[in-house]
């Protein structure tokens, strides 16, 4: 798992470039959200439990045929399948959240879940609502906190939302 700054240093290198002011303007940026990094990623740790099931709950209202018969998320197998799957995107997003890099999501969620959907036949639509309902309840659970700006709460959940979107599962 690589990190914001691994990251930088490494496409440096390969270009054999010394750091310029663009480098330098984002590992300041990096380290300047440093702390409302970790006071994210210890808000999510301490009441993940409750933020998977707010965003269940919201998830199916908004798509209630996924826990009707028939449904993905009919049976309590099911359902707590969806919400153990959830949970995972959390944690996962979490990491990546404090890395400052998407390197993570791409190693240990984004790689086996493809084929994982492919062979259950889970619909990828619900999912990226769930993963972007948790976005925003992370980003309001910050800002009551007094995180001014929560903007890169975005990144890990954006770009899961994005390359499950665009790959044909």
């Amino acid at each position: 798992m690589r990190d914001a700054v691994t990251s930088l240093i490494a496409n440096y290198d390969i270009k054999g470039r010394y750091l310029d002011r663009d480098a330098i303007d984002t590992l300041k940026s990096y380290f300047g959200s440093g702390m409302a990094r970790v006071q994210v990623a210890a808000s999510i740790n301490a009441d993940a439990a409750a933020i998977v099931k707010q965003a269940g709950s919201q998830l199916f209202e908004v798509v209630p045929e996924l826990i009707r018969p028939g449904g993905n998320a009919y049976t309590t197998r099911r359902y707590a399948a969806c919400l153990r799957d959830m949970d995972y995107y959390l944690r996962y997003a979490t990491y990546a959240l404090v890395a400052g890099d998407t390197d993570v999501l791409d190693e240990r969620v984004l790689e086996g879940l493809r084929e994982t959907y492919n062979s259950l036949g889970v619909p990828i639509g619900p999912t990226v609502q769930g993963i972007q309902i948790m976005k925003e309840i992370v980003k309001e659970r910050a800002a009551k906190a007094g995180i001014a700006d929560t903007s890169f709460v975005d990144q890990p959940f954006d770009y899961m939302t994005r390359e499950l979107s665009e790959k044909n599962l």
